[in-house]
């Protein structure tokens, strides 16, 4: 069964298209907030996200960009009553698939729906990273340096695509926590710094050149393999 992401935080118009997607035969899961979704995100599959733009903890925007570090190829529609021009450029931009004004009717956004969902279907995929010998494939969740398989954890696995998509980036710790672990940042707990170590200590086993440096009063960069092997 297909599995649709519903991201709204008016009660009513979650419940008019949650019921109408039902009856269509869509399996919806229904979340209120921007870091509910992610979080729902990091530990269930989706096949399609339906995203309001206004939401009470971060804006959809943001949200958009940070689902697409999780899920790089996952079909994404704004939903929003924002639709000026700028709007809409603004969402597209953020990696939203398609954008629908409110008020809509509910025959328009399941039209849009299946369409979405059948490209999604009919698109090779092509989103994997690669870093030299290093593969990281967020659909498969499959990790290779050449002909190896690194064994990752979940956590360990999306702090690598979120190195993998911010390359030669100082990043701070803040910044890592957020996007990765999707709540506040505790300045008290060294979590991010022992994560890291595991990275580390599963490229070099593999023998990949990569390498994930420490900035100084910063935080961390990741420096890719071409560039690593020449320092």
């Amino acid at each position: 069964m297909t599995r649709i992401l519903l991201v709204e935080d008016e009660p009513d118009v979650a419940s008019f298209i949650r019921q109408g997607l039902d009856e269509e035969g869509y399996a919806v899961t229904w979340v209120s907030a921007g870091r509910e979704a992610l979080e729902h995100l990091r530990e269930e599959a989706a096949d399609l996200v339906l995203l309001d733009v206004q939401l009470p903890d971060m804006t959809g925007l943001e949200v958009c960009r940070r689902l697409r570090i999780l899920r790089p190829t996952l079909p994404v529609m704004m939903l929003t009553a924002l639709d000026a021009v700028e709007d809409k450029v603004r969402g597209l931009r953020a990696g939203a698939d398609d954008y629908l004004p409110k008020p809509f009717a509910f025959v328009e956004l399941l039209a849009r729906t299946e369409a979405l969902l059948r490209r999604a279907r009919n698109t090779p995929y092509e989103g994997l990273f690669r870093d030299g010998a290093l593969t990281l494939d967020p659909v498969a969740h499959t990790c290779r340096c050449g002909a190896l398989s690194l064994s990752l954890t979940p956590r360990e696995f999306d702090l690598l695509a979120f190195f993998l998509g911010r390359r030669n980036e100082a990043l701070s710790r803040e910044v890592i926590h957020r996007e990765v672990w999707g709540h506040d940042f505790d300045r008290g707990t060294n979590l991010i710094d022992v994560y890291v170590n595991y990275l580390r200590h599963k490229l070099a086993e593999a023998g990949c050149a990569a390498r994930i440096e420490t900035v100084r009063g910063v935080g961390y960069r990741y420096v890719p393999a071409g560039e690593a092997a020449d320092a």
